[in-house]
């Protein structure tokens, strides 16, 4: 098997955090998005990682290298022609069982699944799936009594399901999967000249493949500042962690504190992430995340996203800083 990640996005959504750092290396709970994804993949097994990223990959492949030691190939994505024509770069590098996790959202699910399913004769592969109310904003999956997916409607005005597609899949007929994409290509079968994967698969139910959908037990949004924090405080709920000493402050759990973190003279937390080498003093920290070697003094803040390297000094209520950028208030 081999895994497929297309993450070729610009995090539009996110600035200006994602002006000068990839939206997969941002940080949420004390670790990047990226990292919390290939979290999921272990103990599975596997060949090869494929990433499909933008032209501006170095700090994506430096973070891989640096912090994993499975064979990982990169593919640059030069026209963003949608989900569909990412998974179509990788056609020469696959021809076997893919996993494909697109990286907008950190995931809880049970990835053993597919070592049970690998030899079902029955089933072809895995859409994951997760009920939702807001079903307007996604694609989402009809199926058949025994859950195998019957087809795809993207952003449906009338609710014909709840069972929204998250971007999470496994599927044997990799062959099948691509000749699918191709036909998308001869036939322009496109909106606003994006490709999508999805009708590759309907594709593949159309030539008689099974693909079961499979129910998710945690989906956290991370691809907009609201839902950052919000995927924030429901990770730290489930495992916090303190690994710096503190002077004169109060600790509120659940927090993430990591290593060479100074806090003097300061309330910190609930629901705060603090990065390595950040420095707060004299302020007090709420539902926030501040990114590596931050530097705040004399602030209260809640709900805010610091960058890397910023430094913010006064009063404030609610702030969403950049890297590199530099806030004094008197």
């Amino acid at each position: 098997m081999k895994i497929l990640i297309p993450m070729a996005g610009k995090g539009t959504r996110l600035r200006p955090h994602t002006l000068h750092k990839p939206k997969p290396l941002l940080k949420v709970a004390g670790k990047t998005i990226l990292g919390h994804i290939l979290d999921r993949i272990k103990g599975l097994d596997f060949d090869e990682v494929i990433f499909i990223t933008n032209k501006d990959n170095a700090s994506i492949r430096s973070y891989v290298e640096k912090n994993y030691d499975f064979k990982a190939s990169f593919i640059i994505q030069e026209v963003a022609d949608g989900s569909g024509g990412a998974v179509f770069l990788a056609k020469d590098l696959i021809d076997e069982d893919v996993l494909i996790m697109f990286c907008d959202t950190i995931f809880d699910t049970d990835m053993s699944i597919i070592k049970k399913m690998h030899h079902d004769k029955d089933t072809d592969g895995f859409i994951w799936v997760k009920e939702v109310e807001d079903y307007q904003r996604f694609g989402v999956v009809l199926t058949d009594e025994k859950g195998y997916m019957k087809k795809i409607v993207e952003k449906p005005k009338d609710p014909i399901s709840k069972l929204a597609n998250v971007g999470l899949y496994y599927i044997k007929n990799s062959k099948l999967m691509f000749e699918g994409l191709e036909h998308l290509y001869q036939k322009k079968i496109s909106i606003n000249k994006e490709y999508y994967l999805t009708d590759a698969f309907q594709y593949m139910i159309d030539h008689g493949e099974n693909i079961k959908t499979v129910h998710l037990e945690g989906w956290y949004d991370c691809g907009k500042v609201e839902t950052l924090l919000e995927t924030n405080k429901i990770l730290l709920d489930k495992g916090h962690h303190v690994d710096s000493k503190t002077k004169n402050s109060v600790i509120i759990k659940p927090v993430f504190i990591d290593k060479d973190v100074m806090i003097e003279n300061s309330i910190i937390g609930p629901n705060v992430s603090l990065a390595s080498g950040s420095k707060v003093s004299n302020s007090i920290i709420q539902d926030s995340i501040i990114d590596n070697c931050a530097v705040l003094d004399s602030i209260k803040i809640k709900d805010s996203i610091i960058g890397e390297n910023a430094v913010v000094n006064g009063t404030f209520k609610k702030i969403n800083l950049g890297d590199y950028s530099e806030l004094h208030l008197n």
